[in-house]
């Protein structure tokens, strides 16, 4: 039987045709079903799709965005649903097509430095597939043991090490894609520079609205001789950010530095009880360093001077592998102990230039101050990549919009200091109100021609990225006050 949302419809042609490239058990339409896939990592939005269809080859993928374009029905795509900006929430009546079938890792070049895999891969499997001939993939996720490596793509994920190695766009050849009509295209190749657009930049980080990734080219590198991490506790945040600085300006590039607040030690130690972590600090600084192991010896002692002149009480340090990822642990588990210690949690993404950090954390204490919430900061510091998690009870009638505005807030301040709106979570539906902040409306109208170029139907993704009058509360308010202006005016 066909749900209320179908029969505004004709879906039986649809399934049919669906059921016919992917079999039965590759469509999923019974309503109860269908809810596991109403939202992504932002719980806070939901909407149930039509239904949903697994491929597992890219013609399977193919053939079903083919059989989307034919009936103009949306489709989006979706890995394994641990995004935070809601890139892959489903719209009304729409098609997601999700890969985490495609999960074959299809080829491993050691030689050439190289790894194909499908988009239904998970981050971590990769550097676990590599690892033992001393190679490993760079970006890593707090959520890499459960994100896609297509869904990293979509959104140009980056992760604790993309100081030094950057992000997901830096370790993508190439890419084999359907487009949003169905055709297939390979862009980019298996030698780091190629001739013509760079068409693997533009498709990386475009959330699924230029079409979908099917096979993916990697980028692995040889792991360093030496590795070192180093975990300072401070009597003050502002004391830690400026170790920060400090670190950078005496030429010294970590794997990784992340700055945790004594809210969010607390939590992790409640939860994973790394027993690293000292819970009267203010804050605590991770550094991770790699490299020669006499370039690694010279900077730990740097590292632990600047620190010391900063303030810090004291300085862990961890060469043997097991205890690195004990320091690790508890930053990596972060956003999950957030959950203990709050019924919800809504967590942004802004980027923010490094001198800024005391002076932006001052700023969102003060929001957290005047809203009344409390605020855990958790952040990449190295590339001034924030994390702040905004607690809250959500059962509580009119809470989720006042954390939405104090979310905003902190956007806006990240684009008045001359930061960014996105680190790596994407814009998606959650953040498309606050790209007029960041760019123009010539700006907008110019991404707007390269994604009808691709996608001119509006098929692929749609909704999603730019703001649009339905969707976005501050267009919606200013629409408002247009009305009311026009109030008693006769009309024609």
């Amino acid at each position: 039987m066909l749900t209320q949302d179908k029969q505004q419809r004709n879906w039986k042609p649809i399934l049919k045709q669906f059921e016919a490239v992917v079999g039965k058990n590759g469509v999923v339409q019974r309503r109860e079903e269908l809810i596991t896939y109403e939202c992504d990592g932002l719980t806070s939005y939901r909407q149930r799709p039509a239904v949903v269809v697994l491929p597992k080859t890219t013609e399977q993928v193919a053939e079903v965005v083919k059989i989307c374009d034919r009936y103009s029905v949306p489709f989006i795509a979706r890995g394994s649903g641990t995004g935070l900006s809601g890139g892959a929430l489903p719209v009304e009546n729409c098609v997601l097509i999700v890969t985490s079938l495609m999960r074959q890792i299809l080829k491993v070049d050691l030689e050439n430095q190289q790894v194909i895999v499908q988009p239904g891969v998970i981050n971590s499997w990769v550097t676990q597939t590599v690892s033992g001939a001393g190679f490993y993939y760079a970006p890593d996720p707090s959520s890499q043991i459960i994100c896609s490596i297509g869904g990293n793509i979509a959104e140009n994920s980056g992760g604790v090490h993309c100081l030094k190695y950057g992000v997901t766009t830096n370790h993508v050849l190439g890419l084999k894609l359907v487009l949003p009509d169905g055709s297939i295209v390979d862009v980019g190749g298996q030698i780091p520079e190629m001739p013509g657009y760079d068409l693997t930049g533009l498709f990386v980080g475009s959330e699924g609205t230029l079409g979908i990734a099917t096979e993916i080219t990697l980028r692995i590198l040889k792991s360093a001789e030496s590795i070192c991490v180093l975990l300072a506790d401070f009597t003050s945040i502002e004391a830690a950010g400026a170790s920060v600085s400090d670190i950078i300006s005496a030429g010294i590039i970590p794997g990784g530095m992340e700055i945790m607040d004594n809210l969010s030690i607390n939590a992790v130690e409640d939860v994973v009880a790394t027993n690293c972590y000292p819970r009267d600090a203010t804050a605590i600084l991770i550094v991770e360093i790699d490299g020669l192991a006499v370039e690694v010896a010279a900077n730990k002692q740097r590292i632990a001077e600047i620190c010391k002149k900063n303030g810090a009480r004291n300085i862990t340090t961890a060469s043997d592998p097991e205890q690195r990822l004990k320091l690790w642990k508890g930053r990596k588990a972060a956003f999950a102990a957030a959950g203990h210690v709050s019924p919800d949690y809504y967590v942004q993404d802004g980027v923010i230039p490094r001198t800024q950090l005391p002076y932006v954390l001052g700023e969102i204490e003060a929001l957290s101050k005047k809203y009344g919430y409390r605020i855990a900061n958790v952040f990449h510091a190295g590339d001034g990549n924030l994390h702040p998690l905004i607690l809250y009870d959500n059962s509580i009638p009119g809470e989720l919009e006042k954390v939405e505005e104090v979310g905003g807030e902190i956007l806006k301040l990240c684009v008045q200091v001359g930061g960014s709106i996105s680190g790596e979570h994407g814009i998606g539906a959650d953040k498309k109100c606050y790209m007029p902040e960041m760019f123009t409306a010539t700006d907008l109208e110019t991404m707007q021609w390269v994604r009808q170029a691709f996608n001119p139907k509006g098929l692929a993704n749609p909704g999603k990225i730019f703001p649009t009058p339905r969707t976005c509360g501050e267009a919606a308010n200013a629409i408002g006050e247009i009305a009311q202006k026009f109030e008693g005016v006769e009309r024609f």
